[in-house]
């Protein structure tokens, strides 16, 4: 009987907790958000008036931007709004509006003299940026993509169809490639351009080195280091080797390296911005 008396006084308990944390909240306040799922805790909004995020987004870059950045992500001196408690509960700039009008004057927010109406305007723009993945709230960046793809297809047939072809190498590079910023990385300096730690997305041949003796024997190998005073290379037998080569010296070997991007280095100094582009702009069409 103690038992079954201790049970009931358990489940009253809980019963009374959960009927307590379902009541409505006072007048006045806002209501707590309910998360069942990530996907609940940044739900979408529905699309404001578009004049009225015209007319925010002109308030807020004279008036926020500085300090909160233009992404709502925080700024030199201000903190990010996107993922910000009063943000992600303000509907219509009910709860912006205390703090924009008095500010914070504590952590060196001014007030501003904003009606309610353009507080409303500020919060409809805010309201666009969405807290969710790492980069749908950015702003998204323009398009690189703004060159002459037929002068870039000119310039190709110039300098690089030497060693490259589009129904060759590269065809599809532009499927295989499709961020564009990506591909112009690496047909600037193939190998390069992985980024975040990820793998480049073309694999380059390392650069081999030859050396040649006084004696005339030759020893070849994978370049592993280069200067002024020496050379060293592994050979493809696995050992390494290494060798001085002082400047002025007689007796000193010759060194010949084979460089699989040296084309690509030479043509860096070259290239015009102008060229950059078109070239990215005819790759781009590769597909």
């Amino acid at each position: 009987m103690k038992y079954l008396s201790l049970c009931a006084i358990a489940i009253n308990i809980i019963v009374g907790a959960a009927v307590g944390h379902a009541q409505p909240p006072a007048r006045g306040q806002t209501p707590p958000r309910t998360v069942t799922s990530p996907r609940d805790a940044y739900p979408a909004r529905p699309a404001a008036d578009p004049a009225a995020v015209e007319r925010g987004k002109a308030l807020y870059s004279v008036n926020c931007q500085f300090c909160h950045g233009a992404d709502t992500r925080g700024g030199d001196s201000g903190p990010s709004l996107l993922r910000s408690g009063v943000v992600l509960d303000d509907q219509h700039g009910e709860l912006m509006a205390p703090i924009i009008q008095n500010g914070r004057t504590d952590r060196g927010m001014p007030k501003f003299a904003f009606t309610n109406d353009q507080v409303a305007d500020v919060a409809a723009f805010i309201h666009t940026f969405r807290a969710a993945g790492y980069d749908e709230s950015r702003q998204k960046p323009p398009s690189i993509v703004v060159g002459d793809a037929k002068a870039g297809e000119s310039f190709f047939a110039a300098k690089c169809s030497s060693c490259h072809s589009p129904t060759g190498d590269l065809k599809g590079i532009a499927a295989k490639i499709s961020d564009a910023r990506l591909l112009q990385q690496t047909w600037l300096m193939p190998g390069t351009g992985g980024g975040r730690g990820g793998p480049a997305p073309v694999t380059v041949k390392p650069a081999r080195v030859t050396v040649t003796l006084p004696s005339g024997e030759k020893i070849s190998g994978v370049l592993d280091r280069i200067d002024d005073f020496g050379v060293s290379l592994r050979m493809d037998d696995g050992t390494f080797r290494s060798f001085r080569t002082p400047p002025g010296s007689r007796n000193a070997p010759t060194v010949d390296v084979q460089d699989p991007l040296r084309p690509h280095r030479d043509l860096l100094k070259a290239y015009s911005d102008a060229d950059i582009h078109n070239v990215t702009a005819y790759l781009v069409t590769l597909k």
